[in-house]
């Protein structure tokens, strides 16, 4: 069994179609367990001015070990000039689900 520690990737995305478009394709491709989609309201800072967009975040369970493969995959695929790609770290979780984890994204 794997024991990469497991870890939760964020990524905004414009809209609805785009984030499922995205999650699907990492759970096809085993990069990540499962993907879920949150609408969101973004304000940030983009070319000197703040910015504020509605779109939607996809987070997704997955290994550390997988991260540079998700990057390398998504960044193709994603609509923006930066997009975020965060991992976060588990700190801890029921043992089963980090297994199913860990198992998916082989």
């Amino acid at each position: 069994m794997n024991d990469a520690p497991a870890v939760v990737v964020t990524i905004s995305c414009p809209d609805r179609e785009v984030a499922a478009r995205l999650g699907r394709e990492l759970v096809a491709a085993s990069l990540v367990a499962c993907a879920q989609l949150f609408p969101i309201h973004s304000i940030y800072r983009w070319e000197g001015q703040v910015q504020a967009e509605d779109e939607y975040l996809l987070q997704a369970k997955t290994t550390e070990d997988r991260l540079e493969d998700i990057e390398r995959f998504v960044l193709p695929r994603h609509p923006y000039d930066v997009p975020e790609i965060l991992a976060l770290p588990v700190q801890g979780g029921h043992g089963p689900y980090l297994d199913w984890v860990r198992a998916q994204t082989r």
